[in-house]
C-alpha cells in the first residue's frame, strides 16, 4: 500500500487529506494519506522512521524539509523552504509547491496581472509569495511587517527572483496597491487602525488563511476579499504531480477532472 502524509504542528485542521484522497480516487489509485502531528523537535526522528512515498509539510517544518532534501527545485532553492518531500527517486527531493499554487490561485481570481502588490507578514509564505509575484511579472512588492528589520533579507530575495521589494512597518504602508496578499497565520488579530489603513490602500485582498474565516483583516477590508483555499487547492495539485510522476511540471492524466474532484472535496 502506497502511503503519504501531511506533517505539522498543529495539524488537526489540515484539509490536505481531503484534497489528496480525492485526487487519488479520481486517478484510480488505492493510496492512503494521513495527518501526523510533528514538531521541529520531532521532525528528524519521524523522518528516520520512513515508510511513506511523500510528505506535505506545513508550519513549522518547511525549513526542516528544505534541509532534509538532497536535491531541490528552483522555487525551493530561491525561498529556502520546501513544503513537499518525495522519496520515490534515487534521492530525497524537495519542492516548494506554494509558489505555483499561489500564482495559479491569483490567476483564478483575476489578480494575476496585478502590477503593484503589498504583502502583509514576513514569514515563510511571504518568500513564496514574492517568487510567485516575480513569475507573474509584478512590477514591485512592498512587505509590511511588525519588525521591518527582520524582513530586510526579503529585499535580497526580490533581487534574486527579479522583482523589486521594499519593506515598511505594519502601520506605515507607503501608497496604494492593486493587490494585498496577507500571509499571517490564521487567527492573527491586527490593530483595527492598522487593518483599516491597509484596507484603504490595499485593492483586492487575498488572504492565505482559510480557517478561521473571515480573518480580522478580511472583516475590516472595504473591498473584495478572497480566502486561501484556492492556493491550498492548486499547491496540492502540484504536490500530487510530484507524488504520482516525481515531477511538478508533468501533468496528471485527465488533470481537469482531478482538479474538479479536489475542488469538490473542499466544498
Amino acid at each position: 500500500m502506497t502511503h503519504l502524509e501531511v506533517w505539522g504542528s498543529p495539524i488537526s485542521h489540515s484539509r490536505s487529506p481531503q484534497l489528496h484522497l480525492a485526487a487519488y480516487r479520481a486517478l484510480g489509485l488505492d493510496w492512503t494519506f494521513d495527518r501526523r502531528e510533528v514538531s521541529g523537535e520531532t521532525f528528524a526522528g519521524s523522518l528516520e522512521a520512513g515508510g511513506v512515498r511523500g510528505l506535505a509539510l506545513t508550519y513549522p517544518l518547511k525549513s526542516h524539509a528544505f534541509e532534509a532534501a538532497a536535491r531541490r527545485d528552483r522555487w525551493a532553492e530561491l525561498t529556502g523552504v520546501a513544503n513537499t518531500l518525495f522519496f520515490g527517486g534515487a534521492e530525497v527531493a524537495g519542492f516548494n509547491t506554494d509558489v505555483g499554487g499561489l500564482a495559479r490561485a491569483l490567476d483564478e481570481i483575476g489578480s494575476g496581472s496585478a502590477r503593484r502588490v503589498r504583502i502583509v507578514g514576513a514569514g515563510a509564505t511571504t518568500t513564496s509569495a514574492i517568487v510567485a509575484l516575480s513569475e507573474l511579472r509584478a512590477e514591485g512588492v512592498e512587505v509590511v511587517a511588525r519588525r521591518p528589520e527582520a524582513a530586510a533579507p526579503l529585499v535580497g530575495l526580490g533581487e534574486r527572483a527579479g522583482v523589486p521589494v521594499t519593506v515598511a512597518p505594519f502601520d506605515a504602508p507607503t501608497g496604494s496597491v492593486d493587490l494585498t496578499i496577507a500571509t499571517l497565520p490564521g487567527g492573527t488579530e491586527l490593530d483595527p487602525r492598522v487593518a483599516a489603513r491597509l484596507g484603504e490602500l490595499g485593492g483586492t485582498l487575498f488572504d492565505v488563511a482559510y480557517s478561521p474565516w473571515p480573518t480580522s483583516l478580511a472583516e475590516a477590508w472595504p473591498g473584495t476579499t478572497h480566502h486561501g483555499l484556492a492556493m491550498l487547492l492548486h499547491q496540492a495539485v502540484i504536490q500530487v504531480r510530484v507524488f504520482v510522476n516525481g515531477d511538478p511540471q508533468a501533468e496528471l492524466p485527465d488533470e481537469p477532472a482531478v482538479i474538479a474532484a479536489m475542488r469538490a472535496a473542499l466544498a
